[in-house]
């Protein structure tokens, strides 16, 4: 028989005795946070005072925050001990030269402009590229990507694949680029309307669906030929490349660092949140080109600080530096991936509709077959993310209407989808708190008759998800406290 090539790295794969399909983490827990699980009149109370939105809700009322696995996820053991030896120069900084050469590693791209995180990032290219009637055509949106790009003038284009704006179609790589409409922009429009291209690794609004190494290598061709630059936001790179090494027959040979490059070589920038990407605080832009870095470089000491560090801290700088480096370890990205398709399968088999199949970033619960009975105009996902918080004191994250903005006429478009993210911080939670997650989402979806709609108590203009307030349409948020209490007593 054929021995493994040691050169390709082999899937780890670990079977029970019992038959049972379990993630299994390959870390062990070293610091530990104590939580508090308040009972459900408190739990009540307190989505009152956060308006029914859970960005407002405060982290000492919350048991498990899934709300993001932004600037939460669990650092490493070798991430922490590099904060030691950071250094703190304000110019020339040997920590940004580290954090540099482990960028040019790994993505072979020259340049990097430090910033304090993605959205900074996303600012700067809006500010380069963008300007006002130009298009920037995605496979799909992020909100404050799309929030850089209005506000100067320009429009988004979203060219999903059909597959990806259906919760229900199983397909392996949902978060693809519709090339052909790429195509037909131009003719309808001209090359010359084309701000950039822009391709989300891990699409966060639509379930945190991956892209396939090939459909990026079709956006790259067609770039090519029109001329276009191609941005990758590669905030969730580290799903993506889960999901490209054992979805993608052609990338079941390759590495994760060799998936990496191949990406990177099919991109002309690539910018980060390093929140999501390396498990720190802070992000930039890795630029091929030197004229291209030339054109942004002014704006980092304008908007983020000086070039060698951009706003971040030179002690997280040096934990993103490792991180990016675990980031090629598949025995460390797999394990969101896998904790979030154990969630999917789990509420899947027992009826909860969910986003199939299962994606990166965290589990998504489809608020609009969940609550059928609430129309969209009624804010559903918040609904029923303000009803999850209630039932178990988790906080998860609505990706719905409520996460859109109105039309310049007032006018409200309706999203897409009404998804209520579970999210999945990357070695953070223990499989009986997922599991515990899971059984208050059951008996949620068993009594969600009693679930109502939300509206608008105070409703900011620009990205009013982070702090807007609403309030329930009824007392049905009453209703659900008294049923918790009689199918479980005193429980919390």
């Amino acid at each position: 028989m054929a021995r493994p090539d040691p050169k390709v790295a082999q899937m780890p794969k670990v079977r029970y005795f019992s038959g049972q399909d379990l993630p299994l983490e390959m870390h062990k827990v070293r610091i530990i946070q104590k939580l508090t699980l308040l009972p459900i009149e408190e739990r009540l109370r307190a989505i009152e005072e956060a308006g029914y939105n859970t960005f407002l809700l405060q982290n000492k009322d919350v048991f498990l925050d899934m709300l993001t696995d932004s600037g939460v996820n669990a650092m490493s053991d070798r991430q922490q001990a590099a904060m030691l030896v950071a250094d703190d120069a304000y110019a020339g900084s040997a920590t940004f030269t580290r954090l540099h050469e482990k960028l040019r590693e790994i993505f072979g791209m020259e340049y990097f402009l430090p910033a304090h995180q993605g959205r900074a990032a996303e600012h700067i290219l809006a500010k380069t590229y963008v300007r006002p009637g130009l298009t920037v055509p995605m496979n799909y949106h992020f909100t404050t990507t799309k929030a850089h790009i209005v506000e100067l003038g320009g429009e988004v284009l979203e060219f999903i694949v059909p597959e990806g704006l259906s919760v229900t179609a199983i397909d392996p790589f949902k978060g693809n680029f519709d090339v052909a409409a790429l195509h037909q922009l131009v003719a309808d429009r001209g090359a010359g309307s084309v701000a950039f291209v822009r391709m989300e690794a891990g699409t966060n609004l639509i379930g945190g669906q991956p892209f396939s190494l090939e459909n990026l290598r079709h956006v790259r061709a067609a770039c090519l030929k029109y001329g276009f630059t191609l941005v990758l936001d590669a905030s969730l790179l580290a799903d993506n490349l889960h999901f490209i090494k054992v979805r993608e027959p052609a990338a079941a040979g390759m590495s994760i660092r060799e998936i990496t490059r191949a990406m990177a070589d099919a991109c002309d920038i690539v910018y980060f949140s390093a929140r999501k990407l390396g498990f720190g605080r802070g992000g930039g832009i890795c630029v091929r080109d030197e004229a291209a870095y030339k054109r942004m470089r002014g704006l980092v000491p304008m908007y983020e600080g000086f070039l060698t560090y951009g706003g971040m801290s030179v002690r997280e700088m040096e934990a993103i530096t490792v991180g990016l480096e675990e980031t090629m370890d598949e025995d460390m990205i797999n394990q969101g991936p896998q904790f979030i398709e154990h969630i999917v399968s789990e509420l899947d088999g027992h009826g909860v509709p969910v986003v199939k199949p299962a994606g990166g970033l965290g589990a998504h619960v489809d608020a609009m077959r969940f609550i059928d009975h609430v129309p969209q105009n009624e804010y559903p996902a918040a609904a029923l993310a303000g009803a999850i918080y209630i039932a178990s004191g988790v906080r998860g994250m609505e990706r719905g209407t409520m996460s859109e903005q109105r039309d310049p006429d007032g006018s409200e478009p309706l999203a897409h989808m009404e998804l209520v993210r579970l999210a999945v911080p990357r070695r953070v939670f223990t499989l009986s708190q997922v599991n515990y997650a899971v059984d208050r989402v059951r008996w949620l979806h068993a009594n969600r008759r009693l679930i109502g709609g939300l509206r608008w108590r105070e409703e900011p203009e620009i990205l009013r998800f982070f702090y807007g307030r609403l309030e329930p349409l009824g007392d049905w948020a009453d209703q659900l406290v008294a049923k918790f209490r009689a199918d479980f007593g005193d429980s919390l």
